[in-house]
Parts: structure tokens; C-alpha cells; sequence
């Protein structure tokens, strides 16, 4: 199952869209927008863009995926505000942030390092999606004990499919897969991003129109160069480092089933534990009916999944 497993979704990551999904759907009030959350405040740090939303003493920081903005995590910011200092980022180079010189993983990495010493943050939890979790689980690794906890929603050490992959392949594929996005440009990296949201992001046609208009905001270059930069690096020698609890969130939507093997929750649940093998404290929980952003499909089992990780810790 391992070899097959996702071949669908890794080829999908940088395809060009069908024909019948070459066009953008009409232009409307986007939803997200409209439902965002107003910050209590907002500052850069290294290129980075931080929206504060709350001023409870338990600080979360919030760090979207592949370009992606703040915008996905508004349900949960509303959340969670009443009761926390919710940091929500966004990276260079997403949603209309320039990107900044040098490896843009590392550079990420540093400035969420950044925004933990320069605001005094105790312990905070920190919460990512997809290549925002992989941040997540590298910060954790590099200071264990500055963090209080990681979840990460459907975000792993390791790009699923590639984890058998030698240094040298896996370098060669991570630099062919930048050069491949990297060509998406313009139309062509919108009708992407529109095949990407319908296809792996979202159940919801609709929210997935919306998030590709607002992903394709995004620079192009900046995409691949995560990308590359993601697919390059295997974190999972660096697991047994995380001293802090870790709950990762794996979406599953059953009629997505057929183009993965057949693979159910259960499979899906203890492969991505094999991905974290090694992890001290570790939970992997099913988000049912959801495709590769839960937080926006799901938003109530999400939170409710959080809140209970938060109370348990």
C-alpha cells in the first residue's frame, strides 16, 4: 500500500488544471474575507506578518500551509480568542507578501523563533497546516523547551510516498517538483490552484473557489521554492528531540478512498504514526469528512480537537 499511497495527491500538488477546471468561477464576495476576524494587532517579523486576536495568557500561534494566509484559520481564531493570545501568521511570500532571499523553510523556521523571544511567549502551543505543520514539528525539534505543544493538521517530518527515498533522490525530486511549480505562472497558477482546492483542499466547492482566488494571491515562485524546500527535508531523526506533546489531526474523506488504495481512517491513522514514529507524546485523531484543510470543511470538530488537547496538557 506504502508504494501507491498518495500518488494521486503528489501528482495533483503541481498539475496543471483539467480543461473543465481551466476557468475561475464568476468572481463574488469571497467568504473568507468577509468572515475575518479583526486583530487586536498587526506587525511584521523578518518579512513574516503577525495578526494578534485575544489577550488570554496562553499564547497559540497559528501557521497556515502552502500559499496560504491568515485567512484559514478565521473560525478558529474566533475560537479561540475569548480565552487566548492567538498569533496568526502569515509567511513571505504568501497572500501577497513579498518573499525574502535564502531558503524560505529556514527563514520561516527562524522568524516564528523570532516572534517567541520578542514577545516573551511562555510555552506557546503552536498549530500548523500542512507545510505550516512541518514548521511546527522543525521548531519543536530546534527548541524543545520553549514550546508547549504542537498540532498539526495533515503536516508531517516527511512528504508522504518519499519517506524510503535516499538523501540524493530525494534531492533530485525536491528540485525537479521547484522547477515544475515554478513554471506555473499567471493564468496557469491560478487554474492550479482552483484544480488544487477542488481536487485535495476542500469538500465544499463553493469555500474551495473561494480559497483558490485567494491561494493564487500568492507568488509563484515563492510556492515552489517551499515546496522544493519541504520535499528536500526529512525530519524524523530530529522526533525524539520534541519534548512537548504533539497531536496531529489527519483529515479523511471516504470517497476520496478509491484514488488512495482503497485506504481507510484506520490506514490512514497508522501510517501517519509510522511517519512520527519515534515522537514521545504523541496522538493522531481522525478529522471525518474533510479533505486537506479540516480547519475550513471542519472547523467545529477542529476546534473541539484543539480545546481538548489544550485541556489536557
Amino acid at each position: 500500500m506504502k508504494a501507491q499511497l498518495f500518488t494521486a495527491l503528489f501528482a495533483a500538488s503541481f498539475a496543471f488544471a483539467p480543461p473543465a477546471l481551466s476557468q475561475q468561477a464568476p468572481q463574488q464576495p469571497n467568504r473568507f474575507l468577509a468572515a475575518q476576524p479583526a486583530a487586536a494587532e498587526r506587525f511584521e517579523i523578518k518579512g513574516m506578518l503577525v495578526e494578534r486576536h485575544g489577550s488570554g495568557a496562553r499564547a497559540l500561534i497559528l501557521v497556515p500551509g502552502l500559499s496560504s494566509g491568515g485567512w484559514v484559520w478565521s473560525q478558529v481564531a474566533r475560537d479561540f480568542a475569548p480565552t487566548h493570545s492567538v498569533y496568526v501568521v502569515t509567511l513571505p511570500g504568501f497572500d501577497g507578501r513579498p518573499a525574502v532571499a535564502g531558503d524560505p523553510f529556514d527563514a520561516s523556521r527562524d522568524a516564528l523563533a523570532e516572534l517567541i523571544i520578542s514577545r516573551k511567549l511562555v510555552k506557546p502551543v503552536l498549530i500548523g497546516h500542512s507545510i505550516g505543520a512541518t514548521l511546527a514539528l522543525a521548531l519543536a525539534q530546534a527548541s524543545p523547551q520553549q514550546i508547549g505543544g504542537v498540532v498539526a493538521i495533515d503536516g508531517l517530518p516527511v512528504f508522504p510516498r518519499t519517506e524510503d527515498m535516499p538523501p540524493e533522490q530525494r534531492a533530485v525530486m525536491a528540485d525537479k517538483t521547484r522547477q515544475q511549480m515554478a513554471a506555473l505562472t499567471g493564468p496557469a497558477f491560478a487554474a492550479q490552484q482552483l484544480a488544487y482546492m477542488r481536487s485535495i483542499g476542500l469538500v465544499d466547492m463553493g469555500k474551495a473557489d473561494d480559497a483558490a482566488r485567494l491561494s493564487s494571491r500568492s507568488d509563484p515562485q515563492a510556492v515552489a521554492a517551499y515546496m522544493g524546500a519541504a520535499l528536500a527535508r526529512d525530519l524524523r531523526p530530529g522526533l525524539a528531540r520534541i519534548e512537548t506533546p504533539v497531536l496531529v489531526l489527519a483529515p479523511y474523506f471516504a470517497p476520496d478512498a478509491p484514488l488512495l488504495n482503497n485506504m481507510t481512517a484506520a490506514d490512514k491513522v497508522a501510517y501517519y504514526r509510522e511517519l512520527m514514529a519515534g515522537t514521545p507524546k504523541l496522538e493522531v485523531e481522525t478529522i471525518d469528512k474533510a479533505r486537506h484543510f479540516a480547519m475550513i470543511d471542519q472547523p467545529e470538530a477542529v476546534s473541539a480537537a484543539i480545546r481538548r488537547f489544550l485541556d489536557r496538557k
